[in-house]
């Protein structure tokens, strides 16, 4: 059955659009007959057919009593026909009816009266299967209830992402009445959400593929003064014969999750900042700029730690590690691995013996980390350096050149036993180190290879100020939802120490 219906495309101008076949009209199949003052049928709708099983010319010009009806129900559906015909009323209700195939069914009848412009009566019969509409109706009636009672909020939106219908979860969750959604936007309604929610609408209802569990943060009318949470998702509505009628969301309230999780997001954030050493003291023959990032996403607080630590002899022990996890335990193990390591620098310990000993202390922590440790000597301008299962530094030189430093890998801390090695390179004036910690080159999306690769491209400039050089690292390799924190420390090697910088930091 077709059918139009009225639409607008632009202000001040309406217009019809032709359905396609599919919808509720179609599923009903809903059939019309017309018949004269006397009963005789003068018009035989295609759906007539299909629900009675006559054809057009089989039935036009018949007493539709008589074709249709038992010769049991006959008297009672002729003073029915004589009622409406007399009084105008309409008439509904359902009556057995015979089929051509001699079948009886029940049809859902409506009949009317009705009178054209000589003044004669006609009646007009709307009928339909009684099963399919009861099966329709329950199928309405169903999908009534779970909206209403659904503890997750659901709305739907048109075509122009304006409120068709929102349910009492979504109500309640919005604190705004369901009367005053309809016909408006969610920035009129919500006006303190970000405009992604919108954004995602409109990827939706172009793109008909869904979006889930989307996590959304933001202020609603229920309580302007505190940020909630949700978990959306979103996907396009279809009617069943694939005309789009608009986008729904499905909301569930996730604000008491979001809260303890940002509590302990502070809580580990706190604790690992509190560890972290304050800016270090100029040290002889040495520059030294630092950063720590934390992960963007709210639960991905984690282990990573750098250090500078004087050491005898003038000389500098810089450290960056990282320990596997998240959260307060994470950041609990960095703060012991942190304190060990100061203990042992003050040993004056090879690199490859320092991590051989927080290898075992490691062990005792359960859990694993990877770390680079390189002591400066200011009057042999060298550096020694290990790792213990840590990506390579990368020396810069004052012409330009850089490189990833080919040092043994090592593994990571934790108890694995396997002996670390030191190597030794010439760190003159002017030459950089760049230590860091895997979220700043790790991605999901590209090779290691690859964003090491970037990380020497934009190691372009020598001459760049330290400071300068970690924000562009960090502003270039790092996204702004990257779910992994960074520690970054750069050393630059200076001219010699003089005789009186030298006793002056052997007596401060």
């Amino acid at each position: 059955m077709g059918a139009t219906e009225p639409c607008r495309d632009e202000p001040g101008r309406a217009g019809v659009v032709a359905s396609r076949p599919g919808g509720l009209l179609d599923v009903l199949n809903v059939a019309a007959v017309l018949l004269d003052a006397e009963g005789r049928i003068d018009l035989w709708s295609p759906q007539a057919e299909d629900l009675f099983g006559y054809s057009a010319e089989e039935a036009l010009g018949q007493y539709a009593a008589e074709l249709l009806i038992d010769k049991e129900h006959l008297s009672t559906v002729l003073e029915l026909f004589a009622q409406v015909m007399e009084s105008g009323e309409s008439w509904a209700g359902v009556f057995p009816v015979c089929h051509k195939d001699g079948s009886t069914r029940l049809v859902e009848f409506r009949n009317m009266r009705l009178q054209d412009d000589q003044r004669d009566y006609w009646a007009l019969g709307l009928a339909a299967d009684q099963a399919t509409l009861r099966q329709v109706e329950r199928n309405l009636s169903l999908s009534g209830q779970l909206v209403a009672q659904s503890p997750i909020g659901l709305a739907m939106l048109d075509t122009e992402l304006r409120y068709i219908s929102v349910n009492p979860a979504e109500e309640r969750m919005n604190g705004v009445p369901a009367a005053e959604h309809i016909g408006r936007s969610v920035p009129e309604v919500l006006p303190f959400l970000d405009e992604s929610f919108e954004a995602a609408m409109r990827e939706v209802l172009a793109t008909g593929v869904p979006l889930l569990d989307q996590y959304i943060v933001g202020r609603t009318a229920a309580d302007p003064d505190h940020d909630h949470a949700w978990s959306i998702s979103f996907y396009r509505l279809e009617a069943s014969n694939g005309k789009v009628l608009g986008v729904a969301t499905s909301s569930v309230d996730v604000t008491d999750r979001h809260r303890a999780v940002e509590e302990q997001r502070h809580t580990a954030l706190t604790l690992q900042r509190s560890l972290l050493p304050h800016p270090p003291p100029r040290r002889p023959g040495l520059d030294v700029a630092f950063r720590y990032r934390p992960a963007q996403a709210s639960i991905e607080i984690g282990g990573d730690w750098f250090d500078v630590i004087p050491l005898a002899g003038d000389k500098t022990a810089l450290v960056v590690g990282d320990v596997m996890g998240s959260g307060v335990t994470a950041a609990a193990a960095m703060g012991q691995l942190r304190t060990a390591t100061r203990t042992l620098a003050d040993l004056d310990l090879d690199p490859a013996q320092v991590l051989h000993h927080l290898d075992h202390i490691t062990d005792g922590l359960d859990t694993i980390a990877t770390c680079v440790y390189a002591v400066f000597d200011p009057r042999l301008t060298q550096c020694k350096i290990a790792l213990a299962g840590h990506l390579p530094p990368v020396l810069l030189r004052p012409d330009g050149s850089r490189e990833l430093l080919g040092l043994p890998t090592g593994a990571p801390l934790g108890g694995c036993g396997i002996s670390f090695d030191s190597t030794s390179l010439d760190f003159v004036s002017g030459d950089q180190l760049i230590l860091y910690t895997d979220g700043l080159v790790e991605t999901r999306d590209q090779p290691i290879d690859v964003r090491l690769d970037a990380l020497l491209d934009i190691l372009d400039d020598p001459d760049r100020s330290l400071d300068a050089t970690c924000d562009l690292l960090l502003q270039e390799l790092r996204d702004a939802d990257d779910r992994d924190d960074v520690a970054l420390l750069i050393a630059r090697a200076g001219c010699g120490p003089s005789d009186d910088e030298l006793a002056e930091h052997r007596n401060p």
